[in-house]
């Protein structure tokens, strides 16, 4: 601290150079706005004489003391004073730490370094070719930021923000850290190009001392943060992303803020001026302050700047001008850079360890405090991108590491101390494919790279090095090492050299190692680590290793055998305990899979398999695969094992785990089946019934109820037939009866029987009595278990359908309607039963008897109907106790003849219908304006009182209205009415009242008589004046007065009915009301006297006037009409408010003489004409008249006309005599007479072909002076000759503001330049408009058409591989189209109709195939030849497909001779017929290819027939062919033959139920490979009935054959899909799950299962809470048709919102006459928009706007409140809210506003200004809540100092919406999603359960069922049928046994 007293003695100078030096003083002292700048000589002096000089310049007091600082706030003393720099800033400050009243700036200067000149050619920066350099760049900004926060103690904190958005400036790059910061000293040594940090600067002020370079200490991977080096990176990045660089900074011990600007466009000035490139300024301010941010385009600094307050230190570097190519390079590819720079900084971000999937780290780990977290802004509209780099996990570390199964550390140290630390890691082959993780990005390979010939390729297909490089812990992107000796595969290794590509790896490198200044290459490092001097050694578990090689070798074999896998298990189930190991160790864990993979086959559970090496050898299906270990998900192994479920279940009904390797894989399912088919016949196949005593029951059959039913006999068969004996299963037969019912059956009688040697016997039954339907089922059953199925087969059963019937009647049950009306019909239902009360036939002549004790009852007839009788027309009759009563009565039926003849029944019986009215008056006499009451009853004809329906009784009383009352519920009724009879004179009268129900007409009228007296009430009224007793003012009178008079002393009096005088008493008084006075005197009304009467001012006002007694019942009403006063001054009234420029006003403008209310007085004469007159701007005043109207007493002007000017409000001011008038009028624009365009895309308009033009054009309607002209008939048309244009419309008429608006949707036509012309029509009558150029481009990112490319001449040929379509996508301009996504690519294949079409995809192009095309290789031909049609498509906006591709599909190589098609097999006998004889009949036999096509055309030889036996057993004769020969031969011609007939000799000898084969052998040379002969087998029998019965039977077995094939296709393809509805049904249902979780966040709970209704319910409710919050919501009322334009950003008045009303209307009221501005950013569109309305519309180009500086409020200064403010003072400009673009808004209110102030009221504004000019301070304007202004000059008060009401305001800003307005929007969209979800389940789970329920698919499953039954029964007839056969012949083999004897008959239960 220094005053006048604190000097030091001064030092000589002499002998010393003198150097002329100068400093800047800035005194910030008392917190002013405006800081006062000194520049100071210092030359010569010492530190005493320069205080002594501040003093003065200054002029500080002596007793003030004051601080002198440098910017970086180091105090200045004699020591520091003498290593001042020339040029140096210094501030004058109250103390050390006083913050800044305003923004200074520092003059600096940053030649570059000498070493720019040593190492400038070390490195060229981006020299990248084939790579994008660009994340690079920001890689420098972030290793600075790394080293600025390498000392933080918390979180490092690197934010990048893309602040893309137009509506906040120009784009921008910016990165902040919350490092340490710089000084101001530092912040100028980074400006300094190429001074690295291992320079150190010679000045000894404190604040500019550095310390020499560090090296860091060594630590793990070398993550020391030491990379932000060599003073270059950060100024090459910056100009190559961008132009123009903003370097903002505060390091930790400063208050101020230091800020640098270099800019390419500002070196370029200095340049072409002359001046210092390399310097500049530093703007040194407080923390937030962004005053000086001035332009439109860099409003987001706002953003950025009011950060700093919530920092204590901090660097940010903010990039602008930022190339086009790199704008679009990070928002299209935001995943690609991001991805490269999570890469670069991977251990720095995940830790040493990197991205291993575990989340432990340790507290020394960098990781832990790096946080690199990226924002991506593009348009409001659009959520800004947000990615913290952490969160990456698909870079190449991340890959590998995560892909890795094993790891090999070393390290390696050099000759000059430099180390390394590396890892290498083995990526396993896992069976079908290599885990070698596939890059992202692929680098480009060296082609003269000398490993490449050693044919080492990479898994992927290219050569790839083993080791990335990092550099101080980040990578160094363009340098990588192949391998080193010890790893490198040799030709003596013993591993494959597939095991060598599995390998990545990654060097860890410190500062020993040179890299390039842009961090890109290593310079040294591979050559230095390839020295012998380098050692490797490796580390295990921290312990070194020695003999790297060795260590290598063992390591790799170790993973080659332990992790490469050959057997994939997939499908994982569960994992289980296996008790069957014996070792315990290995009983858990086993993982139980569903399928295997292994040697290109699947094993799939339920698949037939057999066993090899197997004692016995096993059949069975799969059940599950077991793998040891703990697994959870698909895996690879060496081995496995496998359990089978042997098969058949009947005679296994167990499993077996057996190893894997045990799989037949030779085995096939045909020869599986076929043994297990073998041991299924032997098991229990049906049941044979027999009726013993023959009273068997047929199939449905009927059985009378009671009858006897069996005896019955049963035995069990097997598959061929036979008795089941034996030990097999002890069988026991069930029986069970069941009656059929609905809803369910129901079993009556069940038994058991056991074997015996006559079978199974059951008893009879006798109890089979109840009617209906029955079924009889036997179930054979296994003893042990009570087991009907065994080994997943059903028991053979039988059953047995049939009926039992009723026997004759014996009783019955009566039934009726409940309730009856007295007097009307019911009929009583009778239905017959028999003996066991089933229903029965009645009995004929039945004559039922109907009695009860209380009532008559009677009735027509007794019908018979089937099982019932109905007693038709029962009439009931008699006087009920109750006619309410419910109680039934009771009704006794007989019917004579039966057993069982009487029944009772209950019913309740109602009265009947209206047959008479019986009314009831309390009292005959009644006083006019009481009530009468009548009692009405309904009566029935026995007197019951009836409720019915229409019961509605009218009465009439006369001269009053109808009365009605409803009987329809209770039969009575209560009539009540007040009487007000017409009384005359005073005398009583008598009146006939009529009852009687309209919709009764058989129920007569009622009349009774009634007396009305006279009412003793108020019933008239007379009004009259005391003043004048002759003055009675009559109902309905109208009286003229003066106008503004008063009517006094008016008086009333009251009369009742006998005309009577009422007397006043307080109560009367209380009800007289008058509708004049609201309140009236009830003193004044108990003297009956009324209030005095205002007389209205207007004349002819004719005013309506009452006085009424309670309720206006009795009142008395007149009009009062006013006449005019005394003339007090002049009205003019015009015939309309506007008059267009050019025209006179129509009609008459009148003028008039009126008093002072406005009447007119009719006081002027045809003399006053000659001292009228009237002036106004641009008024032609030769053409106005003034005329004397004599009829009418006024004068008319005419002639009123203005010629010039632009559209406004025109005063007229109107003089006569001494009275004056001023009349404002709307000048409007004249008549349209031309055509402008306002808006317009830019020019040179070009467009793509096909393609709309985005910014719509706008033209405006003007007049002659260029004036808008809005004209509702005018109509503008758009001419776009010759092309063809889709436009929103072809023509339109203007808007209320004359303009019309174009939007072209699409544009096609001829490619060149065309015209485009507007013209205009009003009335008949064309206006010419403007022209605009027109360029139409081919546009090549259009699909037109597909270009397929393949190899013609090549043969298409069945089954096999159609060469590879290449398919180019060509665009409009005719080059390929590579942005299409491969699945939108299909190839369709048909033949015959394109309905049938195969869908194909594209494959994955090859290394050495095109890349501009789609490529369809290793495509399947067809296995029938034929003439098919490809045709390629491509799915987009629109379907795309090229021509068609008819291709013909030839047979492949001949294989075979085979059939058109399959004949059936033959079956000859011993006969003499010719038929049974034959053998083949019309056969015509083709050379075929393996799929059946016809092959040979070009083939002739011939065909051998010949028989062999078809068994294994040969010794029965073959039968010979006719001839007697042994073979037959016919010739083949053009690969085809044609067998006519070919038969045995008559009487053929062969083995009885034989089979034979015929062989047909070709016999052709010239094939390559022999041909397969074809075989046709045939049966022998040696009788005709065998071979017909076996021909038919073979007939069937093959139809049946072909249609069980049909159906099992059917039902796999409905299986398929199935399981494709299931997955997804499942994936539906998981979306479901992660919305609701989502909505539960946002605080909407919704419970499951949720519905499409309930959430359509949430949905509206939400909804109509968001309507009623928009609804009285306030909005600015300006139409504003410019916003949206390029550069425009709107009226002012639509740019902010207000939440307060009062200070929305202030406001609003102050920016009057700003509300309608256009704002624009640049100043070219504010001119466009000037030149189009020709100086109409006002513009405001912010590019021209110069912004003051933020100030706080004035009562504030350098930090410290001066005195308590009244009433709430803020900034007014604080309470704007900005939708869009908030930092160009703030420039705009900044500049309109200022500094006004907004505060609570005028007293509250006065005082607070006083306080503030008291302490010496402007104070700008004030504004209140209220309404009021005072100016800045301190004026308030007046018209022109108040706001209006905010209704009167013709504009006013809107309010925002609130905060529930946004949350609810963005509920309503997740629940819009949510209920699409929910719908997609419900459709999914609909489709699912329709297929699984399909009735097709069941009556498919049926019918497959009954067909395969149908099967086996015709296989085993013909079994049966050679069984048979060969008992007959005991030649033809064993006989199966010997016919048991008849056994005994028994039975047992």
């Amino acid at each position: 601290m220094f005053n006048s007293g604190a000097w030091r003695s001064s030092s000589s100078f002499s002998g010393e150079e003198r150097v002329k030096k100068s400093v800047s003083v800035q005194d910030h002292r008392f917190g002013k706005k405006e800081v006062k700048d000194v520049c100071v000589e210092i030359t010569d002096l010492d530190f005493n004489d320069f205080l002594h000089k501040v003093h003065l310049e200054f002029k500080i007091p002596a007793r003030d003391t004051f601080v002198l600082t440098t910017t970086d706030r180091t105090v200045l003393d004699f020591d520091k004073f003498k290593v001042l720099r020339d040029g140096s800033t210094l501030y004058l400050l109250q103390k050390e730490d006083q913050a800044l009243s305003a923004a200074t700036k520092e003059l600096i200067t940053f030649t570059p370094h000498y070493d720019t000149l040593v190492r400038a050619g070390t490195y060229e920066y981006y020299m990248s070719e084939g790579r994008v350099p660009l994340p690079y760049a920001i890689a420098e900004f972030i290793d600075n930021s790394l080293t600025a926060t390498a000392k933080n103690t918390g979180v490092r904190e690197i934010e990048i923000q893309l602040l893309f958005d137009e509506t906040c400036g120009k784009p921008a790059l910016v990165v902040m850290d919350n490092g340490c910061g710089m000084t101001s000293k530092k912040l100028n040594n980074w400006a300094v190009y190429r001074r690295s940090k291992f320079l150190k600067d010679n000045s000894t002020l404190a604040s500019e001392e550095e310390e020499g370079y560090v090296p860091p200490a060594p630590v793990p991977r070398s993550l020391n943060s030491d990379i932000s080096y060599f003073g270059v990176g950060g100024k090459q990045a910056v100009f190559y992303i961008g132009d123009s660089a903003r370097m903002i900074t505060k390091p930790a011990d400063s208050p101020d803020v230091h800020e640098l600007v270099l800019s390419k466009e500002e070196f370029e000035r200095k340049e072409r001026e002359k001046e210092n490139v390399f310097s500049g300024t530093i703007r040194n301010r407080k923390p937030g302050d962004s005053s000086h941010v001035k332009k439109s385009d860099e409003r987001f600094l706002r953003g950025v700047i009011a950060e700093e307050t919530r920092k204590e230190s901090f660097t940010a570097v903010v990039v602008t001008g930022i190339l086009p190519e790199h704008i679009a390079f990070l928002k299209k590819d935001f995943q690609v850079w991001t991805r490269q720079l999570a890469h670069v900084y991977h251990y720095y971000i995940h830790g040493v360890n990197g991205n291993d999937g575990k989340v432990t780290l340790t507290s020394t780990d960098a990781s832990s405090k790096v946080d690199i977290l990226i924002t991506l802004r593009e348009k409001v509209s659009r959520c800004p991108r947000v990615l913290n780099l952490r969160e990456v996990d698909d870079d190449m570390q991340s890959r590998y590491i995560k892909a890795a199964a094993d790891t090999f550390e070393f390290n390696a140290a050099t000759e000059d101390g430099g180390t390394v630390e590396g890892l290498i890691r083995y990526h396993p082959f896992l069976y079908d494919k290599e885990t070698y993780p596939k890059e992202v990005e692929q680098a480009p390979c060296d082609e003269d790279d000398d490993d490449a010939e050693s044919g080492f390729q990479h898994p992927s297909g290219g050569r790839r090095p083993i080791f990335e490089l990092f550099w101080n812990g980040r990578l160094i992107p363009y340098t990588t090492v192949m391998d080193f000796d010890w790893c490198a595969w040799g030709k003596e290794s013993k591993l494959p050299v597939e095991c060598y590509s599995r390998l990545s790896g990654v060097i860890f490198a410190d500062h020993k190692f040179e890299v390039s200044t842009n961090k890109l290459t290593f310079m040294d490092l591979e050559l230095k680590l390839k020295q012998k001097s380098s050692l490797f050694t490796r580390y295990v578990n921290g312990q070194r290793q020695r003999g790297i090689q060795k260590e290598f070798t063992r390591w790799i074999q170790r993973c080659h055998e332990k992790l490469d896998k050959e057997i994939k298990f997939l499908g994982y189930m569960e994992s289980i305990r296996r008790t069957d190991v014996t070792t315990k160790e290995k009983q858990h864990p086993w993982a139980t899979f569903s399928s295997i993979k292994w040697d290109g086959k699947v094993y799939k559970r339920g698949q037939l398999v057999k066993s090899h090496r197997t004692q016995p050898i096993l059949y069975g299906t799969i059940n599950r695969f077991l793998l040891y270990g703990n697994y959870n998900e698909d895996v690879f192994a060496t081995a496995g094992q496998v359990e089978v479920v042997l098969q058949p279940k009947a005679f296994h009904d167990k499993s077996k785990i057996i190893p894997i390797s045990k799989i037949d894989q030779t085995a096939t399912v045909e020869a599986i089946n076929k043994h297990i088919q073998s041991d299924l016949l032997k098991l229990p196949a049906k049941l044979k019934v027999e009726w013993p005593e023959d009273n068997a029951v047929p199939q449905n059959g009927v059985h009378p109820a009671g009858a006897p039913f069996g005896p019955l006999q049963v035995q069990i068969l097997n598959g061929r037939e036979e008795l089941v004996q034996g030990s097999w299963k002890r069988l026991v037969v069930d029986l069970k009866i069941i009656r059929r019912g609905n809803p369910k059956d129901e079993e009556v009688f069940s038994c058991r029987a056991t074997q015996t040697k006559w079978g199974y016997w059951f008893k009879k039954n006798d109890n089979l009595a109840s009617l209906g339907e029955y079924t009889l089922i036997f179930n054979t059953v296994i003893l042990d278990g009570d087991l009907t199925v065994f080994g997943g087969r059903e028991l053979p059963s039988y059953k047995l359908n049939f009926t039992i019937n009723a026997g004759s009647a014996e009783s019955f049950t009566a039934f009726a309607a409940s309730s009856a009306q007295v007097g009307a019909h019911f009929d009583i239902t009778l239905r017959m039963s028999d003996g066991y009360n089933n229903q029965a036939v009645p009995p004929p002549n039945l004559r039922p008897v109907l009695a009860c004790s209380d009532l008559d009852l009677s009735y027509e007839e007794a019908v018979a109907s089937g099982m019932t009788v109905i007693i038709r027309n029962v009439k009931a009759r008699g006087k009920l106790l109750n006619s309410k009563r419910s109680t039934p009565y009771k009704l006794n039926i007989t019917l004579p003849g039966l057993s069982n003849d009487t029944q009772s029944l209950g019913i309740v019986l109602f009265p009947g219908k209206p047959h008479s009215l019986h009314v009831e008056l309390e009292d005959n006499q009644v006083e006019n304006g009481n009530a009468v009451i009548f009692n009405v009853e309904v009566h029935d004809e026995d007197g019951n009182i009836t409720p019915n329906a229409k019961q509605n009784v009218i009465c009439q009383i006369p001269g009053l209205p109808p009365l009605s009352a409803d009987c329809s519920n209770t039969g009575t009724a209560q009539l009540t009415k007040p009487l007000n009879v017409t009384i005359i004179k005073g005398k009583p009268q008598k009146l006939q009242v009529q009852f009687e129900m309209p919709n009764q007409k058989d129920v007569a009228m009622v009349t009774k008589e009634l007396l009305v007296l006279p009412s003793s009430s108020v019933c008239s009224m007379e009004l009259y004046s005391k003043d004048d007793r002759n003055l009675v003012l009559r109902d309905g009178e109208k009286i003229d007065w003066p106008a503004g008079g008063l009517l006094e002393n008016l008086h009333y009096r009251l009369h009742d009915e006998s005309l009577f005088e009422v007397p006043l008493t307080p109560d009367i008084a209380s009800k007289i009301k008058v509708n004049w006075k609201a309140a009236v005197n009830l003193d004044d009304l108990l003297m009956g006297k009324l209030p005095d009467l205002l007389i209205p001012i207007r004349v002819h006002e004719e005013r309506f006037y009452q006085v009424s007694y309670q309720d206006q019942s009795v009142s008395v009403s007149f009009h009062i009409v006013p006449r005019p006063n005394e003339p007090s001054a002049i009205k003019v009234t015009l015939p309309q408010d506007w008059v267009r420029l050019g025209e006179k006003l129509p009609g008459n403008t009148k003028l008039e003489i009126i008093d002072e209310y406005g009447n007119e007085t009719k006081t002027l004469n045809p003399a006053c004409v000659n001292h009228m007159e009237v002036e106004a701007e641009g008024l032609d005043k030769s053409a106005v008249a003034f005329i004397w109207q004599e009829s009418r007493g006024f004068v008319h002007v005419t002639g009123i006309q203005f010629n010039a000017g632009t559209p406004s409000a025109r005063e007229m001011s109107f003089r006569y005599m001494k009275y004056s008038v001023q009349v404002v009028i709307k000048v409007m624009a004249g008549v349209p007479a031309q055509l402008k365009l306002l808006s317009e895309p830019e020019k040179p308009l070009q467009v793509f072909n096909e393609s709309g033009i985005a910014t719509p054009f706008v033209v405006q309607l003007c007049d002659k002076w260029g004036n808008p002209s809005p004209d509702d008939r005018a109509v503008v048309e758009l001419l776009f000759l010759p092309l063809k244009v889709t436009k929103s419309v072809t023509s339109q008429s203007v808007d209320e503001e004359g303009k019309a608006s174009f939007t072209v949707k699409s544009v096609s036509g001829p490619v060149g330049r065309h015209q485009m012309k507007f013209r205009g029509i009003v009335n008949t009558s064309h206006i010419l408009g403007p022209s605009v150029n027109v360029i139409v481009l081919p546009d090549p990112n259009k699909p037109v058409r597909l270009s397929v490319e393949y190899d013609a001449q090549k043969p298409f040929l069945a089954g096999g591989k159609f060469p590879v379509f290449s398919v180019s996508v060509i665009s409009e301009e005719g080059s390929p189209i590579t942005t299409f996504n491969p699945a939108d690519v299909s190839m369709f294949l048909w033949h015959g109709a394109p309905d049938s079409a195969t869908e194909l995809k594209c494959s994955k192009p090859m290394a050495n195939e095109k890349t501009d095309c789609f490529h369809f290789r290793d495509k399947e031909i067809p296995e029938y030849a034929g003439k098919y049609t490809i045709v390629f498509s491509l799915r987009g906006a629109k379907v795309l497909s090229s021509d068609q591709i008819t291709i013909n599909v030839a047979a492949n190589e001949p294989v075979k001779l085979g059939p058109d098609s399959q004949p059936p097999a033959p079956v000859v006998c011993y006969s003499k017929g010719i038929g049974s004889c034959t053998l083949v009949e019309s056969l015509t036999l083709r050379i075929m290819d393996s799929f059946g096509n016809p092959a040979g055309q070009d083939l002739h030889g011939k065909v051998t027939v010949s028989i062999k036996n078809a068994g294994a057993d040969a010794d029965g004769g073959l039968p010979l062919f006719e001839g007697k020969a042994n073979s037959v031969q016919f010739r083949l011609e053009e690969g085809k033959v044609h067998v006519s007939r070919l038969a045995v000799v008559v009487n053929p000898t062969g083995k009885d139920g034989s089979s034979c084969i015929l062989i047909f052998t070709p016999e052709v040379s010239n094939v390559s490979t022999p041909l397969a002969p074809f075989q046709l087998p045939f049966h022998f029998y040696n009788d005709v009935d065998t071979q017909r019965k076996m021909a038919e039977l073979t007939k069937k077995k093959n139809e049946l054959t072909t249609i069980i094939k049909e159906y099992k296709d059917i039902l796999n393809t409905n299986n398929e899909l199935l399981q494709l509805l299931s997955t997804q049904h499942a994936d539906a249902c998981r979306k479901e799950i992660d919305q609701r979780q989502a909505l539960n966040i946002k605080n909407v709970h919704i419970t499951p299962p949720a519905t499409v209704q309930v959430i359509t319910g949430l949905v509206q409710e939400f909804t109509a809470e968001l309507n009623q919050i928009l609804i009285p919501r306030r909005t600015c009322g300006i139409h504003d048709p410019y916003r949206g334009q390029q550069d425009v950003l709107g009226m002012v008045g639509h740019l902010a919102l207000v939440q307060d009303d009062d200070a929305a209307r202030v406001i609003s009221w102050t920016l009057s006459g700003d509300m309608d501005c256009v704002i624009t950013k640049m100043l070219s569109a504010a001119r466009r928009i000037y030149d189009a309305t020709e100086g109409g519309q006002q513009v405001m180009p912010l590019d021209t706007v110069f912004v003051h500086p933020s100030r706080p409020l004035p009562h504030i200064r350098n930090g410290r409140v001066l005195f308590d403010p009244p009433g709430n003072p803020v900034l007014a400009r604080d309470l704007l809210i900005y939708p869009q673009d908030k930092q160009s808004c703030d420039v705009v209110f900044r500049n309109l506003l200022g500094d006004v102030i907004l505060i609570d009221d005028l007293d509250s504004g006065n005082r607070y200004r006083r306080e503030v000019v008291q302490n010496g301070t402007r104070c700008p304007t004030i504004l209140t809540r209220q309404g009021d202004r005072i100016s800045a000059n301190g004026k308030f008060g007046g018209r022109q100092n108040k706001a209006p009401p905010m209704s009167r305001l013709r504009s006013v800003f809107g309010a925002p919406h609130p905060e529930r307005y946004y949350t609810l929007q963005e509920q309503i969209d997740m629940l819009n999603q949510y209920s699409s979800t929910l719908q997609k389940i419900s459709k999914a789970r609909d489709e699912l359960s329709r297929h699984k329920k399909s009735p097709e698919m069941f009556a498919n499953h049926q019918e497959l069922e009954k067909k395969e039954k149908q099967l086996e029964e015709i296989e085993k007839q013909i079994e049966s049928t050679v069984a048979r056969t060969q008992k007959r012949h005991p030649d033809a083999g064993e006989p199966s046994g010997v016919a048991a004897k008849r056994a005994k008959r028994g039975s047992h239960m």
